[in-house]
């Protein structure tokens, strides 16, 4: 008995051994970004999908609110900023009417919002760069310089809890101005556009509170609030830089907006 039980032992730990061997050799799957399970993360990409289109809402009543998406520059002696690929440009919603009139105009539900804008030029620069709110009246309620970024990028600016909360209803001016010449003999380029405070339904802000980001974005675009929705997708899309899925909807919001160009431009944080 004794000299077959060493065969046997030596079997049992050979077989042992390849067992271990293929057991470290299973590949490990990866976690998956946005949500805790596989049945998240693909809830997630559904609920992201339903929310390709951005609903945008009519016009409020009253004059039209007008406005500029994009800087542009111009050639000559007086043309002030250089030209750039891509033209400073505001990262709102807009309508085009029927005769090439312009209304820039948006929705937020917060009462310190934030703005995305794309700017060509860098901090290497001694350019003048400024954010204004103003209120209907044209008084001013906020102002700040801005910082350049290290390379042509997006960027945001959000009004302070410091500065005087948004009204629900009312309307705001805002301006995003470059000044590319330190006499100040040539015009700037500038970005403008109103946006209103409004107030969901009960329900719709429960369901908010309740919510993941990724739904919650989904919500706001549903019903039209466009800077709720573009912050939203732009904090998903920091905290998930590779995630392919935040990037197509990326893209997909800011093609509903004619904003197709920008939408592969890097995002740097306030």
């Amino acid at each position: 008995m004794k000299s077959n039980s060493q065969p046997i032992k030596l079997f049992i730990l050979v077989v042992f051994s390849c067992t271990s061997l293929l057991v470290s050799l299973t590949p490990v799957v990866a976690k998956p970004t946005l949500g805790s399970s596989p049945s998240d993360r693909s809830d997630a990409k559904t609920i992201l999908a339903q929310a390709t289109t951005f609903n945008q809402p009519v016009l409020p009543p009253g004059p039209p609110p007008g406005g500029r998406v994009r800087g542009g520059a111009k050639r000559g002696e007086l043309a002030g900023c250089p030209l750039t690929k891509h033209d400073l440009t505001a990262l709102v919603s807009f309508t085009k009417e029927a005769n090439s009139v312009i209304n820039v105009w948006g929705k937020t539900t917060v009462e310190h919002p934030s703005w995305f804008f794309y700017v060509p030029y860098t901090k290497d620069l001694p350019y003048a760069v400024e954010f204004v709110l103003q209120d209907r009246d044209s008084n001013e309620i906020y102002k700040k310089a801005i910082a350049l970024p290290e390379k042509p990028g997006i960027i945001s600016v959000s009004l302070p809890t410091t500065a005087p909360a948004l009204e629900i209803n009312k309307q705001y001016r805002w301006f995003f101005t470059i000044n590319c010449d330190q006499e100040k003999n040539s015009p700037p380029t500038y970005v403008e556009g109103v946006i209103t405070r409004v107030e969901l339904n009960p329900a719709i802000v429960k369901e908010l509170q309740t919510t993941e980001l990724q739904k919650r974005y989904a919500i706001y675009a549903q019903n039209g609030i466009w800077y709720d929705a573009l912050t939203t997708l732009a904090q998903l899309r920091q905290k998930n830089p590779k995630d392919t899925a935040l990037q197509t909807e990326w893209q997909n919001l800011l093609g509903s907006t004619h904003l197709d160009d920008i939408a592969a431009e890097p995002i740097f944080s306030e």
